[in-house]
């Protein structure tokens, strides 16, 4: 997650509650997913930018994930996600999601 993005996040968390904040992912591979997410819910583990030693728990989910999924209207998902979705690794990316909102995510 580059560095404005997690400037943004951190924004978005203090103004409206990180219990009301939730990021949605769509990294093409499991470990950027994770990395992303470990990113918004334990800190930035490359100790680079603004979330580096900030622990914000935010809740996370990658827009492959089934309960993500069905919240699209199915049209939208299958124009916008259903063709990259055939050639990504999904097993890997929700396995990486869930472990670490199991580990991190406070506000589920």
């Amino acid at each position: 997650m580059d560095l404005e993005n997690q400037k943004r996040v951190k924004e978005f968390a203090e103004q409206y509650g990180p219990e009301n904040v939730v990021v949605l992912l769509g990294a093409a591979e499991g470990e950027a997913s994770g990395l992303a997410a470990e990113t918004v819910t334990a800190g930035d583990p490359t100790y680079a930018g603004p979330l580096t030693g900030v622990s914000l728990g935010l809740t996370v989910y990658h827009v492959v994930e089934p309960e993500v999924k069905e919240e699209f209207d199915p049209a939208v998902y299958d124009e916008a996600v259903s063709m990259m979705e055939m050639v990504l690794d999904v097993d890997d990316i929700i396995g990486e999601m869930t472990s670490i909102r199991e580990q991190f995510c406070k506000y589920l």
